[in-house]
């Protein structure tokens, strides 16, 4: 049976062949946003993206959070034990993204008893939120006009991101894994990053073997991937340095 590894730019060498980055406009659309107007957007959005996000997560039986948290090693029997609120947040993160064995997902569920107006804000990011990717990203640099340009380390493409927090806190060269959604041209984070070490990856790995042999798209959209991380991160004690503010 042949070795597999993962292959990781900036953690493991071999970066993956570099594609057209993914801009907010095309040359023929209509006038670039200015800063203000691109942040007025994005906290209008970002404000109904919180808001959904404990829509979701308020009609979720209590016991699917419990469950994810047992499994991040965050309790033990119907105690819940974690360091910080950023903990528990991962746990809640799988709770509104991944679809438990025999259920619908969580989000479809909410769709179906929102029924938001189409083409409302709201519907705009819940449809966002359900076509969310999680993935492993690295900061390359300042967007020229507002947020960061990402680099997404298993698909190979980038990203633009707007995230106040992110903007202010973060520096390029900065590795983390965590879920996007784009609402606009724009990319938004889901509600959590995790800051990625080799300790962390390695971690993640050794906790699933079989991880190593999946690359690229399959590995991102492998669903044990992100509870692996997710798992690595508490473990490590990964979250311990958040500190920028989500939302």
């Amino acid at each position: 049976m042949p070795l597999c590894r993962l292959v990781l730019p900036g953690l493991l060498a071999h970066p993956l062949p570099r594609r057209q980055p993914v801009l907010p406009e095309p040359p023929s659309g209509p006038p670039p946003m200015t800063r203000t107007e691109i942040l007025t957007r994005y906290r209008r959005l970002r404000q109904i993206g919180k808001e959904l996000h404990q829509a979701v997560l308020d009609v979720v039986a209590p016991k699917v959070v419990l469950d994810w948290a047992k499994r991040l090693g965050l309790a033990r029997g119907r105690t819940v034990l974690f360091e910080s609120e950023q903990e528990m947040i991962l746990a809640e993160d799988l709770a509104i993204y991944l679809a438990r064995p025999g259920r619908s997902h969580p989000l479809d569920r909410y769709a179906r008893a929102a029924r938001l107006p189409p083409g409302s804000d709201e519907a705009i990011v819940l449809e966002a939120m359900r076509q969310a990717h999680f993935s492993l990203w690295r900061i390359e640099r300042r967007h020229e006009t507002m947020g960061l340009v990402l680099r997404d380390l298993l698909r190979g493409e980038d990203l633009w991101l707007v995230d106040e927090a992110l903007e202010r806190s973060a520096r390029p060269g900065l590795e983390m894994a965590a879920r996007l959604l784009k609402p606009e041209g724009f990319a938004m984070t889901a509600r959590i990053v995790v800051p990625l070490t080799p300790d962390l990856t390695e971690e993640a790995f050794a906790r699933a073997p079989a991880l190593r042999c999946v690359q690229g798209n399959a590995l991102a959209r492998d669903p044990h991937f992100a509870i692996g991380i997710y798992r690595a991160a508490v473990a490590t004690g990964a979250m311990d340095s958040v500190r920028f503010k989500r939302g």
